[in-house]
């Protein structure tokens, strides 16, 4: 008897795939190439950062720690810089030379939570890319998430408009108005909050 290759019967796959179980695994292909579609293209709420503001440059970084509620310090090419998060400011909780400022210490420690989520953010760049201190200023995204709405929705921070880097300030002046209106965080726990 002649060995070699035994010829596959019509209409199957060897026994590997028996007619009756091949549209089950082809559905079962699909649902899953779908699913891995929607997961990386939903959106949770916070628009894509490629699509913000006119530079809209995009870099990852590791983060080193938090300075305070609207700074951290990361690492970029080896070096440390301090990253400024662009359209929002948050009390005083460590600038030499001032107090603590009511909730400053809260949103500090609000922000060390966001970025003890994952180690590397996302830094999403507008027009100018560093301030008068040589700070670099950013939309900064712990995966999906946008600090800056986050700190803002929780009441720990308040908008702060500084041209050219202006894209998202209608957003955040939303964000802001549904805090203060609703008394989150520093909205009813500090007098002049925001002034």
């Amino acid at each position: 008897m002649k060995q070699g290759n035994i010829p596959t019967p019509p209409g199957q796959f060897g026994n590997l795939f028996p007619d009756h179980s091949r549209g089950y695994l082809i559905l079962f292909v699909v649902i899953l190439a779908a699913f891995g579609y929607w997961l990386l293209n939903r959106d949770d709420g916070n628009k894509d950062p490629g699509l913000q503001g006119s530079g809209s440059s995009v870099l990852r970084v590791d983060v080193d720690r938090v300075v305070d509620g609207d700074t951290a310090l990361v690492w970029m090419d080896g070096h440390q810089q301090y990253v400024r998060y662009i359209g929002i400011d948050t009390p005083e909780s460590v600038k030499e030379g001032y107090p603590i400022e009511c909730y400053g210490p809260e949103a500090k420690q609000f922000n060390e939570e966001l970025l003890d989520r994952r180690s590397t953010v996302k830094l999403v760049f507008d027009d100018e890319l560093r301030d008068r201190y040589g700070r670099l200023l950013a939309y900064v995204y712990s995966g999906r998430t946008l600090l800056q709405a986050e700190l803002l929705e929780g009441g720990y921070a308040t908008t702060i408009e500084v041209p050219p880097n202006t894209s998202r300030a209608g957003e955040f002046s939303a964000m802001e108005s549904e805090a203060r209106d609703a008394g989150r965080g520093g909205w009813s726990a500090c007098p002049g909050f925001g002034r």
